[in-house]
């Protein structure tokens, strides 16, 4: 990685099993990472090499069993939030992370507006100013003031799960966590979340995204992939420079090269 990125997530030894019965199921092993400000981190890997399992780690919405997790901000002290009572955590969480899940988990009784505005509350006092921008990060996800009012249940599964990307950021989080994002959306809708997200990460905003097709993993600059609980290679893409299937897109060659760089990691790697 290049010596000038700036860490904001490190991990030391993490560990996490489970446990069915008597038997016990390592399913993260020792592992060190390094999360930097600003990437596109893609997490990879086959169905139960761990991926989820690090990314609600890394999170703070599940707990390791052994080994540290430490936020590294810019301008702030390192936070060892292995550590925290269950209080503490929610309240990391709340001023520092933000969630985008498979399932949006809207709350049906809410508007789209209100169910962004929720999570804002809980740390903004000024519900005006919360408001004016929950209007505006709407309209960045093409959500005008006609569907503010609409319950999830009045929207397509694509304008759901953009609602819950404005969700996640509402709070300005540092980091951006995504588990399969587009899993449950058609080819459109996901095209439309991946562009929102690569928008995101355009200006600034860091991602961590858990993702099994290759489409989503294209949108990384850094690949990172699992096996069996422990980093098996990475590799660096360089920044999102378009779909290398537009024949319109300035940056083709660059798509292509990227796209060909992906696959060929992937297949080395058993994918």
């Amino acid at each position: 990685m290049s010596q000038e990125k700036k860490r904001i997530i490190y991990t030391k030894d993490l560990c996490k099993s489970f446990t069915t019965g008597n038997v016990e199921q390592q399913v993260l092993k020792s592992l060190d990472l390094e999360i930097y400000k600003g990437d596109f981190t893609v997490i990879m890997g086959n169905s139960g090499s761990g991926k989820s399992t690090l990314l609600y780690a890394l999170s703070g919405m599940d707990r390791p069993s052994m080994g540290a997790i430490t936020y590294e901000p810019p301008e702030q002290e390192p936070t060892g939030i292995t550590m925290f009572g269950n209080d503490q955590l929610a309240k990391f969480r709340r001023d520092h992370v933000g969630f985008v899940f498979q399932q949006n988990y809207l709350n049906d009784s809410m508007s789209a507006l209100d169910n962004v505005m929720v999570v804002g509350l809980l740390k903004h006092n000024n519900r005006r100013e919360l408001a004016a921008k929950a209007k505006e990060l709407l309209r960045r996800v093409e959500i005008e003031e006609d569907d503010w009012d609409k319950f999830p249940t009045q929207m397509s599964g694509g304008m759901q799960q953009r609602v819950a990307v404005v969700r996640g950021v509402i709070n300005s989080p540092e980091v951006l966590f995504a588990d399969e994002p587009t899993g449950a959306l058609n080819s459109q809708n996901t095209e439309n979340v991946l562009n929102i997200l690569s928008d995101l990460n355009a200006e600034g905003q860091s991602i961590v995204m858990v993702t099994h097709t290759l489409a989503a993993a294209e949108r990384g600059n850094r690949i990172i992939y699992l096996a069996d609980g422990v980093i098996s290679d990475e590799v660096d893409l360089g920044p999102y420079v378009g779909n290398y299937k537009d024949e319109s897109n300035p940056d083709l060659d660059k798509a292509k090269e990227r796209h060909a760089k992906l696959k060929s990691f992937l297949q080395d790697m058993g994918w």
